[in-house]
Parts: C-alpha cells; structure tokens; sequence
C-alpha cells in the first residue's frame, strides 16, 4: 500500500467528519481517553443496537428462521469482501485468528522437508501453529528480525529463492510496534518461487488499506474484536477456496472451512460494523490516524525518546510505541491520568482509531512531560 499525502484542509475536513461520528457512535469517550484498539476496539452505538435487537428476538427462537439466520452470515462475509475488495465466495466466518491460522498450517499442502519461514517475534497465533509442524518432518524457521525489531523484509525476500520455503508466515502489522509489512513486496517473491504466503491480519485490517485483488495474499486470518470494532467470536479467514481440490460433497467455496453451528449474533454485530468503517473508508482512517500520531512524534524527537515504530509511509500503522527510559513507570503514569493504552515489549503502545482525537494525544504527551520533569 502506498500512503497518499493528504491536503492540510482535507485532514480538518476529516477531523470534524471523525468528531461526528465520535458523538454519534462513541458517546462514551466523551469522559474516557481509548488508545488501545491494537487490544480491544469498542462496538459502536449502531452495533449494540443491532445485538440487542437480535438477542430480543433470540429470546423467542421461531422469530429467527433458518433462512434468515444463513441470509445474516453471508451479509457478513460480504462486507468483509467488500472492505478488502475479496469476492465473498472467499470469505470464511471464523471465531478468531488463531482458528484461521490453525486451518491454515493443517489444510496447506505440505510434505516432510518442506520449510515454513516465519518472521520473528510475531504473535504467539502466528507461531504456534507452526511449530507444531515439526512432528511431521517439516522445518520451521524463525527468521531473524532486523536491529530495530522489526522483520527483515531483505532477508525474507532472499530466502524465498529457496524451493524448499513452501511458507512464509507474517503479520499485516506487527502487534509490538506497529510496523507494516510490504505485502505487494512480500507476495511478489513468494508467487515467483511458488510459496504460499500467510497473513496475520488482525492488527491492519480496518486501519491500513489492503486490496487482495492487487496483493498476492494467498489465506489471511483476522479477528473482528479490535480494529474491526465487532464482537468477540467473529472474524474471517480469506482465500481458502484456492487451496486445492476437496472432496465433492463438501461446499465448492470458503464455507467449507466454517465452523457449525456459528454465532450468528457476533456475525449481526460485525456486520453493522465493518459497514461503517466501509462508508468511512479505511484509507481515510489511515490519513487521520497517522496524523495523530504527529504531537507524540515531535514530544519523542524533542525530549530524545526512542521510537519503536517505523516512520516511514511505506511500513507506518495506525500504531507508535515509545519507548521511554522507563517504560514500565511511565506507562503506569498515563494510565494513572485514565489513558487506556497498553505496555507491550517494553513500549507504551498508542493505537488510536477513527473516533480519536489529536487532544488526546496531546493528553499523553502533557503525562509523559510532568513524568520527565
């Protein structure tokens, strides 16, 4: 994904359509400062509405006919399609993450001797799986991170030269510093040695565009329950219908990978949400939530404090991290000041949504002064 500059007017413009949408969908955060989306991201009023409303008719279950319940889940697989510009024929509903990534090390067609590459220091969900794949005489390498801690897309690409890599495994964004892979770059070498490439895409989806029409993403599993702003328990797993060739009685599409019985009622809530973040559109929440990022990045350059997160257009989230002299006190003093962020690897990690606003963020910058003084 490239970044496009946005116009200084064009970012008020933003600010003020986000302002709305703050008061409209976020009420709550009138008395609350939320920057831990990378953690939990909230349900939006229009969200609660509709679980609310499927859970009173839940209450009397002949109000929820079969066809009605199945009609709800492929409402939700499309507007999964439509924000990553998928077909929904693509789109398998899943609880979580980890389920896709687990489907993904079992159903890949693997043999003793093949090697899965995973980047280092990824989340346990992404790992795991893998690693379990030893016991059947495939080898699994963690490769090196580079000195700042974040995959080394250099060594990546070249090791994908290599026949025997059948996999390589790699989050969109990474959860400790917010760091954004090259998907175009990392998909392009893995299509030329014929390796299939894994994307966690939990902590980007929603907040950094991603088109897998133009992105050589072969499976990515992503949860709803953080940028998507959707419930626990739903998510997605996209392009599992490319795989191979199955048994005829099982479904011809992703379904087949779906779990029975569903909860239905998580998929009503991810539905409502992810259609609003498709009206917003995610390229605009990138633009705003990146510019938020600004009165954090100039205190850090200031005051001489390290940046854990990438900077450039080319690998920036809606993520930063900072990591202070003292991380741990720190952090405890701006959740002290009711800030809701989180401290992970030895950084404060902000991860601002579409509701956020730069005074916020000017909020953790006056803690993290008072603290220095």
């Amino acid at each position: 994904m490239t970044d496009i500059a946005y116009h200084p007017t064009r970012l008020r413009a933003l600010r003020d359509t986000f302002r709305a949408l703050r008061a409209t969908e976020f009420p709550w955060t009138a008395d609350t400062v939320y920057l831990n989306n990378a953690s939990i991201g909230p349900i939006p009023e229009r969200t609660r509405r509709a679980l609310d409303e499927f859970t009173a008719r839940r209450t009397a279950p002949h109000l929820l006919p079969d066809r009605e319940l199945q009609a709800g889940l492929q409402a939700a697989r499309e507007a999964v399609a439509q924000l990553i510009n998928a077909e929904p024929c693509e789109i398998a509903l899943a609880t979580n993450t980890s389920h896709g990534l687990n489907l993904a090390a079992r159903a890949l067609p693997l043999a003793t001797g093949d090697v899965v590459l995973v980047s280092d220091r990824e989340f346990p969900a992404n790992v795991y799986p893998w690693l379990r794949l030893r016991k059947q005489g495939i080898e699994v390498e963690l490769a090196p991170c580079g000195p700042q801690g974040w995959p080394d897309e250099d060594y990546l690409v070249e090791r994908l030269h290599d026949p025997r890599v059948r996999v390589l495994a790699v989050s969109f964004v990474q959860f400790s510093n917010g760091y954004r892979a090259d998907l175009d770059r990392l998909g392009a070498a893995c299509r030329a040695n014929g390796t299939f490439l894994v994307v966690d895409g939990i902590q980007g989806v929603a907040n950094s565009p991603l088109d897998v029409r133009e992105t050589a993403v072969d499976i990515m599993a992503c949860g709803g329950q953080k940028w998507l702003l959707s419930p626990w328990g739903s998510g997605f797993v996209d392009d599992f219908s490319k795989l191979t060739d199955y048994n005829p009685t099982f479904r011809a599409d992703a379904r087949r990978f779906e779990m029975v019985t569903l909860p239905f009622q998580d998929f009503y809530g991810m539905t409502e949400s992810v259609r609003m973040l498709a009206e917003i559109g995610v390229a605009d929440i990138a633009q705003h939530t990146r510019a938020l990022h600004e009165p954090v990045l100039k205190w850090a350059e200031q005051n001489g404090v390290r940046v854990v997160s990438p900077r450039d257009d080319d690998h920036r989230s809606a993520i930063i991290c900072l990591a202070p002299p003292h991380p741990a006190e720190a952090y405890h003093a701006v959740k002290r000041a009711h800030v809701v962020c989180s401290l992970r690897e030895g950084a404060i990690r902000l991860s601002p949504h579409c509701f956020n606003t730069v005074e916020e963020m000017e909020r953790v910058v006056d803690v993290l002064d008072q603290l220095d003084g």
